[in-house]
């Protein structure tokens, strides 16, 4: 018995269970404020539960999706600033869920990390229920694993699960998109969460510390700006699609930019022509392809420059989708058109881009 009182304990791994529970406790009333009608966002169980039918769903079809931030969380880390991350967490995946046309439901969120920092841990909660609320779904069960040995030092990860719902026969893209649709995009708040290696790549070519003044941005540091969160576009794009009815399909500009997002939503035999005369490329964008030296088509296959979004309508129908999202509180200008043609590349551009 003596030796076994002696022996190691989980802590002395480098686990502290009493941490993991004083977080819990610290973010419970955070969870319960994204509570929406089909989930009371309650944690502490081993799952989460939704009633779909209290949700209002009479015959739907579920859709899911999953998402991290990628290496824009070494930046959150290396400044020290953690309450916006999770906004971005939630906005990649709930804008996959509504380019289906869904309406998102529900969220998860795993955060791993070497040792656990409560505040910290909760500092990055926040960030996830304010992206929740934004996007009217509910945060309803996550996971939390103290890894020592696998993170070092201050590093974490996280990843994100969503689930939406939309009524079968509401989904997108719609099957009747053809040439001569119009493509109307939405503006980006920034470099959302795509090109974070490149971004701190060129960074580092620059010698700016985070804490510098932003070259594009001098009301903010560096690390502020690079850290603008991701535009959860749930609310306008849903506002539209059920107002308008005439969205035919969404397209999130994720990795690969343009050319590799546009083409997911387009039937065969279908492209698409990008006027990038009217894409508004915001100042960090400018400021990346100066200082990185990278070219036009480099920085189109790796970042967002300035359009977040991507709708499809009708000609006939443009302008009333147009009007529609700008009322939802976007910034929405007609940037192209879908084409008749399957060659590849099936994104082809004509102008340039003002990263000047």
């Amino acid at each position: 018995m003596a030796d076994r009182k002696q022996g190691l304990t989980y802590a002395q791994a480098g686990v502290d269970i009493d941490a993991g529970n004083r977080m819990v406790d610290l973010i419970k009333p955070l969870v319960r404020a994204t509570a929406r009608r089909g989930a009371d966002a309650e944690i502490g169980g081993f799952g989460g539960l939704f009633d779909l039918k209290r949700a209002g769903f009479t015959d739907p079809v579920l859709v899911a999706a999953t998402d991290g931030v990628g290496t824009k969380v070494k930046i959150a880390i290396e400044t020290g600033r953690h309450a916006t991350i999770g906004i971005d967490l939630v906005a990649m995946s709930v804008n996959d869920l509504v380019v289906q046309g869904a309406e998102p439901l529900f969220f998860l969120d795993y955060f791993a990390c070497g040792k656990l920092d409560p505040a910290m841990g909760a500092a990055v909660v926040e960030g996830i229920a304010a992206g929740c609320r934004d996007a009217g779904c509910a945060l309803i069960g996550g996971e939390t694993a103290e890894m020592p040995g696998v993170y070092h030092g201050g590093d974490y990860d996280l990843a994100g699960f969503a689930v939406g719902a939309a009524e079968r026969g509401e989904l997108l893209p719609k099957p009747d998109i053809g040439a001569g649709d119009v493509l109307i995009g939405l503006a980006s708040s920034g470099v959302h969460s795509n090109g974070y290696s490149l971004v701190r790549k060129v960074v580092e070519k620059s010698g700016l510390a985070w804490d510098a003044p932003a070259p594009f941005a001098k009301a903010v540091s560096l690390g502020e700006a690079m850290l603008t969160p991701t535009r959860i576009y749930v609310k306008s794009c849903l506002a539209a699609i059920r107002g308008t009815k005439a969205v035919k399909a969404l397209c999130h500009i994720t990795g690969g930019g343009f050319p590799d997002n546009i083409p997911r939503v387009l039937p065969d035999g279908c492209g698409a022509r990008v006027d990038l005369a009217k894409v508004q490329a915001l100042p960090v964008f400018k400021w990346l392809a100066r200082e990185g030296g990278i070219a036009q088509n480099e920085m189109l296959r790796t970042f967002n420059c300035g359009v977040g979004m991507i709708v499809v309508a009708a000609a006939k129908d443009a302008e009333t989708v147009r009007k529609a999202f700008e009322a939802a509180g976007e910034t929405a200008a007609i940037i192209g058109e879908v084409t008749a043609s399957a060659a590849e590349p099936r994104v082809a551009y004509t102008g340039q881009l003002d990263l000047s």
